[in-house]
Parts: C-alpha cells; sequence; structure tokens
C-alpha cells in the first residue's frame, strides 16, 4: 500500500501556472465533457452554510467527479457580506479545490483558486464568443471593472483586437485609472465613460460584470448583431430577455438555484423554451452559434464546478512538473 504526499499549490504558483488562452482551453474541453456525459455532480449540487447574525459568515462546498481526467473535487469557500462588504471575489475569503484519486481515494492536492475563480468565471463566458459573437467585432464595452470586468477583459483581448474600449464604474477615480491602464497595455483606445447606456449603446460586444443588486443595462441599448455576455445577477433587464433572439447559458439546473434567475422564471420573465441552448451544445456543435449577422444574443453564466475542478487538476499536474508547490505529507501507519 502506498501513501502518497498531498501537493499544496499556493495562490502565486497558480498565478505562474496558468495563463489565461490555457483557462480557456480547458473550460472549452470540460464543456465537451459536459456534453458527452461524463461529468458527474454531487446531490446535491451544492451545499450551504450561511450565518448571518453575529457573524455574516458563507460556506459553499461542490462537488464533482469528471471520468475522463479522470479526477475527482471538493470546492470550497468561505466569505464574509454584510449587505455592505462582501469579499467573495477577494484575497481574503478563503478559496480551495481539494483533489482526489476517484480509483483510490487518496487525496492528490489542495489547490488555492482565487486566480483559477475570477479568470474561470471570464473564461468560461467568453470563450463561447467564437460561435456567438459577431464576425468582426471593434467595439468592446465593460460595465464594471472589478475582477470579473478585468478577467473578462483579458480574455476577449486573447480573442480579438478592438479599435475601441468603452468602460464605466461607480467611481470616476477608478474607470479613468483603469482606462489609462488599459490603453496603455493593449495599445487600443480605452474611454472611461460616465454611464452604463454610453458604453453599452453600439458596442458590439458588451460584458456586464457588476456587484450591483440593481439592473444594469437595458435590452433597448443593444443594437442590432450585437452579444451581451451577463457575468452577475441582474445584468440585464429582466424583461428584455426574452426580446434577445438567442439565450445561452452555462447551466438551466445551476442558474435555477439562483435566487434572481428563479424568480424570473416564476414570475414568466423567462422559461426553459426561452432558452436556445447551454454553451456546452453550442461548443459540440449540437445546437448552432449565431446564424444571422444581426441576432441579438445573451450569454449568461453562474459558473459551473466542474471547470473549478479541471482548472485546479491542471494547475497540480503543471505544480507536479515543474517541483512547485508545497509537499503536505499523507497519513502512513506508525513505524
Amino acid at each position: 500500500m502506498t501513501y502518497p504526499d498531498l501537493l499544496f499549490v499556493p495562490y502565486q504558483d497558480t498565478l505562474d501556472l496558468l495563463g489565461v488562452e490555457d483557462a480557456m482551453l480547458v473550460c472549452e474541453e470540460v464543456y465537451r465533457m459536459l456534453e458527452r456525459g461524463t461529468v458527474v455532480h454531487s446531490k446535491p449540487p451544492s451545499f450551504k452554510l450561511d450565518v448571518a447574525e453575529g457573524f455574516d459568515n458563507h460556506w459553499h462546498v461542490k462537488a464533482a467527479l469528471l471520468k475522463e481526467i479522470p479526477t475527482t473535487g471538493v470546492r470550497m469557500y468561505n466569505y464574509f457580506d454584510n449587505g455592505v462588504r462582501n469579499t467573495v471575489g477577494a484575497l481574503e475569503c478563503a478559496r480551495y479545490v481539494f483533489l482526489s484519486d476517484p480509483h483510490t481515494g487518496q487525496g492528490l492536492a489542495m489547490v488555492d483558486e482565487h486566480w483559477t475563480y475570477g479568470i474561470r468565471s471570464a473564461a468560461a463566458s467568453t470563450l463561447a464568443c467564437k460561435w456567438l459573437a459577431p464576425a468582426r467585432p471593434r467595439v468592446l464595452g465593460l460595465v464594471g471593472i472589478g475582477a470579473m470586468g478585468t478577467n473578462a477583459l483579458r480574455c476577449l483581448a486573447s480573442l480579438y483586437r478592438f479599435d475601441e474600449i468603452r468602460c464605466t464604474s461607480r467611481r470616476r477615480e477608478t474607470r479613468e485609472a483603469f482606462a489609462k491602464a488599459w490603453s496603455s497595455e493593449l495599445s487600443v483606445p480605452v474611454r472611461a465613460c460616465d454611464s452604463v447606456e454610453e458604453v453599452v449603446r453600439g458596442a458590439d460586444i458588451a460584458v456586464g460584470g457588476t456587484t450591483s443588486s440593481d439592473v444594469m443595462t437595458r435590452e433597448e441599448w443593444l443594437k442590432p448583431g450585437s452579444l451581451f455576455i451577463s457575468l452577475a445577477r441582474r445584468e440585464l433587464d429582466p424583461d428584455g430577455w426574452k426580446r434577445m433572439d438567442k439565450i445561452v447559458i452555462d447551466s438551466w439546473e445551476m442558474n435555477m438555484r439562483m435566487p434572481v434567475f428563479s424568480a424570473m422564471v416564476e414570475k414568466g420573465q423567462i422559461s426553459r423554451d426561452h432558452v436556445h441552448a447551454e454553451i456546452q451544445e453550442v461548443v459540440a456543435g449540437s445546437k448552432p452559434g449565431r446564424t444571422h449577422e444581426d441576432e441579438r444574443i445573451l450569454i449568461h453564466t453562474t459558473g459551473m464546478v466542474a471547470h473549478d475542478i479541471a482548472l485546479a487538476h491542471y494547475l497540480f499536474v503543471k505544480a507536479k512538473a515543474a517541483g512547485r508547490g508545497i509537499r503536505l505529507p499523507a497519513a502512513r501507519p506508525p513505524q
């Protein structure tokens, strides 16, 4: 009997070992696995422990087995949210993926997932642009420039060379600093705008990635042929969803577990019949992507744990090969 040590892959190693394009490739392959039916999710698909009074503390736990790799993993994160301050995407919250060998049950690794969570949230949505975006997008609009918006920009900049990028945020100084930094980084004009409408009107691709509980973008602002990517709860007005030509989501089941989405279904603002496809179907070719240049298409994602586990396993393999990470001693019988 062998007792292999575990490998802990810390945050800095994840930054060094996982690039944007690699993350997008891993996420795309996971969609193909999902369409082939080789991913097994836990039942129920998520477990939550929320204690508000006196703590404002929230644990979320999800798990899946990816047969084709093969690996099994549990994703767990703990954050603070009192309605004013929310640390869900911040470094001070606890975020880890634990991996084990599905044939033996032996532990393999614990991977810090601050970077993989951030880049997965954007990569798993933006990769669908290859099938759903207009043929030559020239103008990109970013509604929100925190972690989600910034990572969406990183992913989209790997796919396209934009003529203009527009951005907005709550604070003028934040968006102006962002515009200056990314104009220099990409050698593309990045313009800070004072309103969401100014960002979205005329954009070929617009991304909503805010932490706001208010509706940010109105459907009537989206021009024919545009693509809107919704990374958060209420980025596009609910009544406008069914006026889009196509709606593509990552998972009906997982979105129905989200209060804002399920409330839209209960109110009759959207139904399963309004959804053209799940992203896995478009990626695998079982459902068509964009079929007309003037289609207005909505992509909405809530996130899937299979992506997180696949990215963690990718990092485990890379770290092991590069001699990176910290070895943690496994439990062994006393000598």
